[in-house]
């Protein structure tokens, strides 16, 4: 395995810089460290982002054997880390508790880690390019005590925006800052701007466009059980996050509820609808969407995609699974498919689009599904590892597929019990696996 890491790994540096000519090259696994394996904390999708790059530096974010968050970073394409355990900790036994990175257009490492429904914990590197962080400190100070899933994500202007949720599962509002890097401020830009009413909330999935463009899709969930998860929203901003439009254009008045959503696509409760997922957009700003449910007329759960065609919103399933299973009740569940990824292309008039996930069905490897021409709705897979993942879940440098079209995943073999209950296992190594479609 070592022997065709390093071989494969100067095929990288060489198709970072236009070597290793091909249609489609081969998959490349460059390790970067042991890491924690016991739950899924390392490997939830949620993570936006694990690894992001900026200029031609790349950045990972993990927690280590023993829980300590670590940083690395390397020269795009190269094999050596320049690794740094931070002063930082985390309840690695919560798959919740995650770590999130972002880069702002200056250079500063932005990190939040450790939340599940507590106070804020955010912290920023001491230069541009440092891996040594800052003093834990807070946002904007207000509505900091029950945060869940940090995110934070780059504007074309170098600034960045952090999303997360106040309140509880099935009772909780979605936030969002904003980061000005004149200033080196954050600012409340939207308080509860989707609003679940104290009866629900919004499990959303994010994006920023080359245009700048940010795309908010989410389900809604009626309480803390998984099953309740029903029907997917839409909202978009032009201006960053100050006012927000449907996909026709139409301004919302905020904050956006159940009752003046646009509903981009109805699914009722009990379809075995997914929270948390991801979402992309196109060259041309559009929309698309991954998730998976079940049809009513079926046991089993799809991988689908959700996309806007500049007109109406469409449908496609991807995968054809042939394995039931059933989501209900509350905290991080082990389920036999990973939540999805996207990522969209467009080449002239032709639309493309690639779904990476995790199947029992296919050995629990790392897999994609690609779609070379979306009008015509086939969609073929292939497997990018050869190895089983455990209860791994897809995140990637978002920064580096925008600039190169180059996808970087986050890959471990984790393990993950039901409701925040740990799977034995000894750390595992942590890679970045490296292809380019």
């Amino acid at each position: 395995m070592y022997r065709w890491l390093v071989f494969t790994g100067l095929c990288l540096i060489g198709g970072f810089l236009g070597g290793c000519n091909g249609a489609t090259r081969q998959p490349v696994l460059v390790p970067v460290s042991l890491g924690w394996a016991n739950t899924s904390v390392n490997a939830v999708i949620f993570r936006t982002n694990s690894i992001v790059t900026h200029n031609k530096t790349q950045y990972v974010a993990f927690y280590d054997t023993q829980g300590f968050v670590t940083l690395g970073k390397r020269e795009v394409g190269s094999l050596s880390w320049q690794l740094h355990k931070t002063q930082y900790q985390g309840n690695v036994r919560d798959a919740h508790n995650c770590i999130s990175i972002m880069v702002d257009g200056d250079g500063f490492l932005h990190m939040a880690w450790d939340h599940h429904n507590n106070s804020m914990r955010y912290s920023r590197s001491i230069a541009p390019g440092s891996l040594e962080m800052s003093s834990k400190m807070s946002m904007t100070g207000i509505k900091e005590n029950h945060v869940t899933y940090p995110e934070f994500y780059r504007l074309v202007n170098g600034d960045l925006v952090f999303f997360y949720r106040d309140g509880t599962s099935g009772r909780g509002n979605l936030m969002m800052n904003y980061y000005d890097t004149q200033t080196q401020t954050w600012s409340i830009r939207q308080d509860s701007f989707i609003s679940g009413e104290d009866q629900r909330n919004a499990y959303w999935q994010a994006c920023v466009d080359e245009a700048g463009t940010i795309h908010v899709s989410w389900v809604w969930r009626e309480s803390g059980d998984v099953a309740t998860n029903h029907d997917l929203c839409y909202a978009k901003s032009e201006d960053g996050g100050r006012t927000w439009l449907k996909s026709s254009g139409k301004p919302y008045s905020l904050p956006i509820t159940a009752a003046n959503a646009e509903y981009a696509w109805k699914i009722p409760q009990r379809s075995e609808l997914i929270n948390q997922t991801s979402m992309c957009a196109d060259s041309q700003g559009r929309p698309y969407i991954a998730t998976y449910w079940r049809s009513q007329s079926s046991t089993v759960p799809q991988f689908r995609v959700v996309f806007f065609d500049g007109k109406t919103w469409q449908t496609q399933q991807v995968s054809q699974r042939s394995i039931p299973f059933s989501l209900s009740g509350s905290g991080t569940k082990r389920i036999p498919i990973s939540r999805p990824k996207i990522m969209a292309d467009c080449t002239g008039n032709t639309d493309k689009a690639y779904l990476v996930f995790r199947d029992e069905e296919r050995d629990s490897r790392v897999s994609v599904a690609r779609c070379d021409d979306l009008s015509q709705g086939k969609w073929k897979i292939q497997d990018l590892t050869d190895f089983p993942v455990g209860q791994w879940e897809p995140s990637y440098d978002t920064e580096l597929w925008k600039s190169h079209k180059i996808l970087n995943l986050f890959v471990q073999n984790v393990g993950q019990g039901d409701s925040e209950t740990l799977e034995v296992m000894t750390p595992q190594l942590i890679y970045i696996l490296s292809w380019t479609p």
